[in-house]
């Protein structure tokens, strides 16, 4: 890191001496050798990273070479991500709680901070406690499948067609994973039966093992992984708008993607009535759901009925204590 924000700080070509001379870390070598070994390797770390590091003259008349990285080919251009993209950033955020997914969506946050983008993630959501994992899917099976499918392999594992079926070995060249209404689907090609198959990741065994060359498993051109899932499911796209209130100074999410079309008082507590579009059914009512008694459906009821289950759901696994 001392490396990089001195070699960032400067036009020119820092020579190797004034590099041991000025970095913080070159101090301590015992011998010219030894810092020729050190400064080799950490070159050879930011060149793996990616790092555009740059070599020139030190000077207009001096044969030395020297060291610099190009901010240009560094730094990251600008991010503009439109209301949308940015409330599902932040509802991705709250979906990937888990341990094995924590640090990728922190990661992605930071980097996104890093970038200038604020992206809000309403403090609402700590109101109740978080919905059931098992609305997420199976994490540590998600970890490795997509480990798997971003190295190109085929994987192994044990699938049941039901939850009372028992189950049986699979042989499978992953191409992608999709969530709709909730649940997680592996798409890909069954090598046992030679055919395109989805199978739902709560149904997946824990035991999942890559395998064969990597980068030698991808999609057919043009496949539209979220197409054959929602033909496999029979799921139709949900459309429409719902009217729901939301208290007064609470709701960003919701107020972000949708249209306040008059105000209400709710249980002495003021607030705004909205018109929200459904894209998800079940990303509106997992947003709702978090939003507690700072938001209620008014229409339409089959969004109410599915937001009340969630919260009866909740109260179900919630030991309260009196």
């Amino acid at each position: 890191m001392n490396l990089v924000i001195a070699l960032l700080s400067t036009r020119q070509f820092l020579t190797a001496e004034r590099i041991r001379e000025s970095v913080a870390g070159y101090e301590d070598c015992a011998s010219d050798e030894a810092f020729s070994r050190m400064f080799e390797r950490d070159k050879n770390e930011l060149r793996d990273l990616g790092i555009p590091l740059e070599v020139g003259p030190s000077g207009r008349f001096s044969t030395v070479e020297g060291y610099r990285i190009n901010r240009d080919a560094y730094e990251l251009p600008d991010i503009d991500l439109t209301s949308e993209e940015s409330a599902a950033v932040a509802v991705a955020l709250q979906m990937w709680e888990s341990p094995e997914l924590a640090a990728a969506a922190a990661g992605a946050l930071l980097k996104l901070r890093a970038g200038g983008v604020h992206v809000e993630t309403d403090t609402a959501f700590a109101a109740i406690p978080a919905v059931p994992a098992r609305t997420r899917g199976s994490e540590p099976v998600l970890g490795k499948l997509l480990a798997a499918i971003d190295g190109g392999q085929a994987v192994r594992f044990e699938h049941r067609g039901s939850s009372n079926s028992p189950y049986l070995m699979r042989d499978v060249e992953p191409w992608g994973v999709v969530t709709l209404r909730g649940r997680w689907y592996l798409v890909g090609h069954d090598r046992d039966r030679d055919a395109v198959r989805t199978f739902r990741l709560s149904r997946i065994g824990e035991q999942i093992t890559a395998y064969g060359p990597r980068n030698a498993v991808h999609p057919p051109p043009g496949t539209d992984l979220r197409e054959i899932v929602t033909q496999v499911t029979g799921s139709a796209p949900v459309t429409g708008s719902a009217t729901i209130w939301v208290a007064q100074g609470r709701g960003r999410d919701l107020r972000r993607i949708g249209d306040v079309v008059g105000s209400r008082t709710v249980g002495d507590r003021p607030g705004s009535v909205l018109e929200v579009p459904i894209r998800s059914q079940h990303w509106l009512a997992r947003l709702i759901t978090g939003l507690g008694a700072d938001a209620l459906v008014l229409e339409p009821a089959e969004l109410r009925a599915d937001v009340v289950a969630r919260l009866r759901s909740v109260i179900d696994r919630t030991e309260v204590a009196l």
